[in-house]
């Protein structure tokens, strides 16, 4: 099945990054959020966006303007009865998310396909919260959704080969490059980041470094292109707790174990880039 009309649940930095990329690759795309404002500063962030392409010569004017004509706000769940596939894009809490996907599943069509940019939680999880946990999946993008060619597309226990088949296909229209990964807490990318991450916030809050030595050593050292500090920062740093909590629940062990520094900067809002103030200010 060709996907040519998606709809995207959640309009922020996840959620218009993967509205611009299925948008540009020539789906029509409605883009939802709890408030018109929101949507309108989606579509205003994609633009804006869509413009700094254009003036590195990456795409055209026409390209432009034919990707932002392809992208609709909607308010309303109940309007996307028409659309193939959906992208929940919400935050990562398991409450929201439920809510979302037992809407979307009284609203939508049987035969759409209902997929998660969750980042951690089970999918087999959210499949059970619908009526068609064969046509639920994991579409994993990463950050920046834009520039970043991953997409890890995972399978719950019930997802069907024909769902697994066109989420690939619509991976790969989108210019990404799709990892089958099978359920499992943090899947691959957060097994292994979020720990290093953490790990890196136990060697600072044991003062074996400062944040900027950690992160030099990581990027000189390991050639990582950011260092782990500044990356959790770019990550926002609730959603590293978020992670590193839903790693340490589903798998019981005590290697999960959230930093007390981590917690704490959360506890005090400053989860980042996106607040102000995270591991560095900005």
């Amino acid at each position: 099945m060709k996907i040519e009309r998606v709809a995207v649940i959640g309009a922020g930095t996840m959620g218009h990054g993967i509205a611009q990329v299925l948008a540009a690759a020539g789906c029509q795309v409605a883009l939802t959020d709890v408030s018109a404002a929101a949507v309108d500063a989606a579509l205003a962030k994609i633009a804006a966006s869509l413009d700094r392409f254009c003036q590195k010569g990456v795409i055209s004017d026409g390209e432009r303007t034919a990707t932002l004509a392809r992208l609709r706000p909607c308010l309303e769940l109940a309007q996307l009865s028409d659309r193939q596939l959906v992208v929940e894009a919400a935050s990562e809490n398991e409450t929201i998310k439920q809510s979302i996907f037992q809407s979307l599943d009284r609203h939508c069509a049987p035969e759409t396909i209902l997929a998660s940019n969750t980042s951690s939680i089970p999918l087999t999880r959210i499949a059970a919260w619908t009526q068609r946990p064969q046509q639920v999946i994991g579409m994993h993008f990463m950050n920046p959704v834009p520039l970043m060619p991953l997409v890890e597309v995972i399978r719950g226990l019930a997802t069907s080969d024909a769902t697994w088949q066109t989420t690939m296909d619509l991976a790969r229209l989108a210019g990404k490059t799709p990892v089958t990964v099978h359920d499992a807490p943090g899947f691959v990318s957060n097994r292994i980041l979020m720990p290093m991450i953490n790990e890196a916030v136990f060697a600072l809050h044991e003062g074996v470094a400062t944040a900027e030595d950690i992160d030099t050593v990581m990027k000189l050292g390991m050639n990582h292109p950011m260092g782990p500090l500044a990356l959790a920062d770019l990550i926002g740093l609730d959603t590293c707790l978020s992670i590193m909590d839903v790693l340490y629940r589903e798998f019981r062990d005590s290697k999960y174990r959230v930093c007390p520094l981590l917690a704490q900067k959360v506890a005090a809002g400053q989860l980042g880039k996106k607040s102000g103030q995270g591991f560095y200010t900005y």
